[in-house]
C-alpha cells in the first residue's frame, strides 16, 4: 500500500509572524533583540536562501555576500512593517526580498552593457554618446515623478474607500517602496504579488482598482500639465 509523502513543515509559521508583528509595536530594545535572535534572523535567513534558489538569483555574482547584504537590510526595515494595516509580515518581507533581487539583477545586466572597451568604439560613436550624453536630466524629472507620486498616495488614505480598495491600496504602497524595483515588473508579475499580499483573486483586484486608477490618472494629468 502507497503512503502518501509527507508535506514539508512551512519555514514561516505564526510564530514567526507574530514575533515581528510584536517587533513592530514594541520600542524596547530588549524585546526587540530577543525577538530577533529567536525567530525574526533565523526565519529571515530561511526566506532569503529560498527565494534565491526558487526564482534562480542564484546567477548573480557574489550571490552569497548579496545575500547577506539582504538580510541585513530586512533588519534596517523591520520597524516599517505596519501590521494594522493588514497586511501579513511574510507577504510584505517575501515580496519585498523578491524586489530587492530584480533590482540587482538588473543592475547588474546594466553594468555587463556598459562593460565595452572605449578603445574597440569608432571615433565618432566615441564622440557621439560617450562625451555629450547626460541623463541628469532625464532621471531627476523620473525621480521627482515618483517621489511626489509617493507623496499623494500618501494622502489616499484620507479618502473614503471599502475594505477591498483598502487592502488594493495597501498593496501598492508595499510594491512602490522601491521605484527601481517596481518598474521592471511586467502586468501579470504585479498582478501575482498583489494576489499574494491582499488575498483576493486578480477579478477582484481589477474591480477595486477604479477608484484608485482614477486618482492615478488626475495625478498624471496635472504633472503633465505643470499642475504639480
Amino acid at each position: 500500500m502507497n503512503q502518501k509523502r509527507k508535506k514539508g513543515t512551512r519555514y514561516f509559521t505564526q510564530e514567526h509572524e507574530d514575533a515581528i508583528v510584536n517587533y513592530a509595536l514594541t520600542d524596547s530594545l530588549k524585546i526587540r533583540t530577543e525577538l530577533y535572535s529567536k525567530f525574526i534572523g533565523p526565519v529571515f535567513d530561511q526566506m532569503v536562501d529560498k527565494i534565491v534558489y526558487t526564482y534562480k538569483f542564484t546567477n548573480l555574482p557574489n550571490i552569497e555576500s548579496l545575500k547577506d547584504e539582504c538580510k541585513v537590510w530586512l533588519t534596517t526595515i523591520l520597524d516599517k512593517f505596519e501590521p494594522a494595516k493588514g497586511s501579513k509580515a511574510f507577504s510584505y518581507f517575501s515580496v519585498i526580498t523578491k524586489n530587492w533581487f530584480i533590482h540587482k539583477v538588473k543592475k547588474n545586466t546594466k553594468m555587463l552593457q556598459r562593460e565595452i572597451q572605449y578603445d574597440t568604439l569608432p571615433l565618432d560613436v566615441e564622440r557621439k554618446y560617450m562625451v555629450t550624453y547626460n541623463p541628469y536630466e532625464k532621471d531627476r524629472e523620473k525621480f521627482e515623478f515618483w517621489f511626489l507620486l509617493n507623496e499623494e498616495i500618501d494622502k489616499w488614505d484620507n479618502i473614503k474607500l471599502k475594505e477591498k480598495e483598502q487592502k488594493v491600496l495597501n498593496a501598492i504602497k508595499i510594491l512602490m517602496e522601491s521605484v527601481d524595483q517596481i518598474e521592471i515588473f511586467n502586468k501579470k508579475a504585479i498582478y501575482l504579488y498583489m494576489r499574494e499580499i491582499t488575498g483576493l483573486n486578480t477579478k477582484q483586484i481589477v474591480n477595486n482598482l477604479n477608484k484608485i486608477r482614477s486618482k492615478y490618472k488626475q495625478f498624471k494629468k496635472d504633472w503633465e500639465n505643470g499642475k504639480i
